[in-house]
């Protein structure tokens, strides 16, 4: 007899299971938080951050997930993935990752649905492992008992003296790599670069990123320009979807200077692609949008079968016990904005040790934070 298989056979199952841990509930709120300065990039600029927080709960326990979006990502994960995650079995986050590829078809994965399922997985990865009463970053499998970062900030709107508090900051911190953005205002960046070279000095490494800011041959000529201050990391010279610009720019970059680029990558595809292409020598990936930390750590499969580090990009709380567990870990964005909002949002909030890393709590279940609602109610906006 011949039978097929197929995602609604998943649901009937799933309805006739009724698991012993079944997440009893899901919730999600936004809050747009004011930065506390002014910040722009080499193609955009903004005054606010949106974080979108998720709760799982199971019995006495309750899982934190969260994403960078815009407020309308909550409405999916209220609207459409509740009613997938509530009643589904808290012991087995990933069969619940799975499903929700299936329930966003229609409404296009990219964007907001799998900032969603990011924010969801995130969130149901942290209640199995408070369910299990282990640290988040052992439940993942470490290979590594720390996750490096380098600081990032560095906004084009930055004066010269804020620029510099900030970058020697992280230096005086033990952080030993900082990045900057440039590319808005390029008659401004040689100078700007000089500054960030005087505020580290010579033994910290110096990063750039241009957002996507660059044509194909302006790029390379300020590679150029950037060797001339030892930059070692060039992000995104061209719009991350210039799949052949990417690949140019990294073949005829200066020796030394690494191109980077994927932080926009929602699923696997786009890393998939970007791979085959060889557009980048090191791959970033977000676990607040490239499907959570399901998502993530298949895009860190991808480079270790290529013998090439990811590094990731930002949310430092969850990324510090995600980033322990790649294999080819190069390094995770400690960035300004997100640094802030997670202090104020989140008790248990990581902050560096030496020599520049993030090192997980194991002591702590989960992720090891708690949420602040009492500090973040008046940036509610849903």
């Amino acid at each position: 007899m011949n039978t097929t298989h197929s995602a609604d056979d998943d649901s009937v199952a799933a309805a006739a299971a009724s698991p012993e841990y079944a997440v009893e509930s899901l919730e999600a709120s936004a809050f747009t938080i004011p930065t506390d300065a002014p910040e722009s990039d080499g193609t955009l600029a903004w005054d606010s951050t949106t974080v979108v927080i998720v709760s799982a709960r199971c019995g006495p326990h309750t899982g934190i997930g969260y994403t960078y979006a815009g407020p309308a990502s909550a409405a999916v994960i209220v609207g459409k993935l509740s009613g997938i995650i509530e009643g589904a079995d808290a012991m087995m986050p990933q069969r619940s990752w799975m499903r929700m590829q299936h329930a966003v078809r229609n409404l296009g994965k990219p964007g907001l649905a799998a900032e969603a399922i990011s924010a969801v997985d995130i969130a149901l990865w942290d209640l199995y492992a408070r369910l299990l009463g282990q640290s988040l970053t052992v439940v993942l499998g470490a290979v590594h008992q720390a996750t490096p970062v380098y600081g990032s900030g560095g906004f084009t709107s930055y004066d010269d003296a804020q620029l510099t508090a900030q970058l020697s900051g992280w230096a005086q911190d033990g952080i030993g790599r900082v990045k900057m953005k440039v590319g808005r205002d390029p008659d401004r960046d040689a100078h700007r670069l000089t500054v960030a070279r005087q505020a580290v000095g010579p033994d910290v490494q110096l990063f750039v990123d241009a957002n996507g800011a660059y044509q194909r041959k302006e790029a390379l000529l300020w590679a150029g320009r950037f060797a001339e201050h030892d930059v070692r990391w060039l992000e995104e010279p061209v719009s991350s979807d210039d799949l052949d610009g990417l690949r140019l720019v990294r073949d005829r970059a200066p020796a030394g200077m690494e191109i980077a680029a994927g932080e926009y990558g929602y699923h696997l595809p786009y890393f998939q692609h970007m791979l085959d292409a060889g557009a980048v020598d090191c791959l970033q990936a977000d676990v607040t949008r490239a499907l959570g930390i399901s998502g993530t750590l298949r895009a860190a499969a991808l480079c270790d079968a290529r013998c090439m580090d990811l590094s990731l990009h930002c949310a430092p709380q969850v990324s510090a016990h995600v980033g322990a567990a790649v294999w080819h870990l190069r390094h995770l964005e400690y960035f300004h904005d997100h640094i802030r909002i997670e202090a104020m949002a989140f008790d248990g909030a990581l902050t560096p040790q030496a020599p520049g890393v993030l090192r997980p709590d194991k002591s702590r279940p989960g992720m090891g934070v708690e949420i602040r609602w009492a500090d973040i109610e008046k940036y509610r906006v849903r």
